[in-house]
């Protein structure tokens, strides 16, 4: 009786082995799905925690939004016109999402139009010698965030290489507290405060500097030195600062994306790129004198 049911067995067996495609294996497959689903398990809990952090920094800037507009009501008696800010939602969002062959990276903008998987490359810049001497890669999308690290590297540079006297940088890095920062280490900010027209009218840019307020602010003693003749000269090297730098490195290096991933595989990767860019301009800077 038994060797009866084993051969049964062995012949449902064998027929299900017949049925199959050539090369498929049931507890492979098995195994394969399995996986996946814990793929999707893990993706899932790192899209929920990316959320929370989300909207932990939504909130904190919804919050200063609406102490800013209560603050407005209080000195002028009058509701501030517009819609005030939405709060923000907790669950994840459609843009909530992760790339499971290189978790670390973001979506973010890109020149031009369109969403690209990337990462933020920083690099600060000396005016003088076009030289990089602090770079940092970020997985913000934001330059806002930027300054108070880029501060501490430049802090840490070694005193022969001199100290920061001022950093310049476009409206994407303005804020107050990055205002407040720059002056707390006493190097003074040239940062503008909103985007600059190309063509500004001819009694715009002969207007005379209003004068400085008394006991100004940081801010405010910044966007009064912006105005100045000094300001805007000094400025203006900021267009002409980093900008070269990153057109070397896409144009005459050839480096045009990250090859490696994983965060701090990447930012391994930008200080080598930057350093080969020194390199190139400490041998343009020898020839030169």
């Amino acid at each position: 009786m038994q060797a009866e049911v084993a051969e049964l067995m062995a012949r449902a067996e064998a027929a299900d082995q017949a049925e199959l495609p050539d090369g498929m294996s049931i507890p492979d497959e098995l195994a394969r799905r399995e996986r996946r689903l814990a793929e999707i398990a893990r993706a899932q809990a790192i899209i929920e925690a990316r959320a929370k952090e989300r909207h932990a920094r939504e909130q904190a800037e919804y919050e200063a939004k609406m102490a800013a507009r209560a603050t407005k009501t209080a000195a002028t008696g009058r509701k501030p016109g517009g819609k005030p800010p939405a709060p923000p939602v907790e669950s994840p969002g459609s843009t909530d999402q992760v790339n499971l062959t290189d978790e670390d990276s973001r979506i973010m903008p890109v020149p031009g139009g369109g969403f690209e998987q990337c990462y933020n490359a920083q690099a600060a810049v000396a005016a003088g010698s076009l030289l990089v001497v602090a770079t940092d890669v970020v997985q913000a999308t934001n330059d806002k965030q930027q300054i108070e690290p880029m501060l501490g590297k430049l802090g840490a540079l070694p005193v022969e290489l001199g100290k920061a006297g001022t950093l310049l940088a476009d409206t994407g890095y303005y804020s107050e507290a990055n205002v407040a920062a720059c002056v707390a280490v006493q190097v003074d900010p040239l940062i503008a405060m909103g985007r600059q027209p190309h063509y500004p009218p001819l009694a715009e840019r002969f207007a005379a500097v209003p004068p400085l307020p008394e006991n100004p602010t940081p801010v405010e003693a910044m966007a009064h030195r912006l105005k100045t003749t000094e300001g805007k000269k000094l400025y203006a090297l900021r267009k002409q600062t980093p900008e070269p730098v990153f057109g070397i490195i896409k144009s005459a290096l050839g480096f045009r994306q990250f090859l490696l991933r994983g965060l701090d595989n990447v930012r391994g990767e930008w200080s080598l790129v930057t350093m080969a860019y020194n390199m190139k301009r400490l041998f343009a800077l020898a020839g030169a004198a």
